[in-house]
């Protein structure tokens, strides 16, 4: 399988946004460095609420040089990057979590994947984390860039890194005194 997008034209860092962030979601937008992508998943919240949530984070997005991605259900007009395994026809970052759903995800056009989780995470509590041994079994050889996601940040992300994952994705760790943000720019 042949990449379908050069990696360097994705972002290596990544913000996961959903409702639990509520207001601190700017905060978290803040310390994302020009260049980084931003989920933008917010499942849960009303249509009309979510729509305009997203028509004030693309501005946001334009101006600070972030790359932004829609999951669930698309802004009209939308031509940028969408998010999840449910929108074949479209360029698309999926998500993963075992080495089925990343062909099945490549086979139906994702250029980017988020593998998850790859350490225990409050975004899915008690879910089975992949850990570092079955994230590179998992991602070995794959033709698209994958995104390490679950419990991560910078210093996991090092860790990570002989195994080739193309950068990192988080939501708490953009929120963490000196956490996302010490090191952010390493990778």
């Amino acid at each position: 399988m042949r990449p379908r997008q050069p990696a360097a034209a994705l972002p290596r860092l990544w913000l996961m946004t959903d409702e639990r962030l509520g207001d601190r979601l700017w905060a978290a937008i803040a310390r994302l460095p020009r260049g980084a992508g931003i989920v933008f998943r917010h499942y849960h919240t009303p249509a009309a609420e979510r729509r305009a949530l997203f028509v004030r984070l693309a501005a946001v997005a334009r101006r600070r040089g972030l790359v932004l991605v829609a999951g669930g259900a698309v802004p009209p007009g939308w031509r940028g990057l969408v998010h999840g395994d449910d929108k074949p026809g479209r360029p698309r970052t999926a998500p993963a979590h075992n080495r089925r759903e990343a062909i099945a995800a490549i086979r139906g056009g994702a250029v980017l994947l988020f593998a998850s989780p790859v350490h225990p995470t409050r975004s899915h509590p008690g879910a089975r984390a992949l850990g570092p041994a079955r994230l590179g079994l998992m991602i070995r050889g794959l033709a698209v860039p994958v995104v390490a996601l679950g419990g991560m940040d910078a210093r996991r992300a090092r860790a990570l890194a002989p195994l080739g994952i193309h950068g990192w994705a988080a939501i708490d760790a953009w929120l963490a005194d000196g956490g996302a943000a010490n090191g952010a720019a390493d990778q």
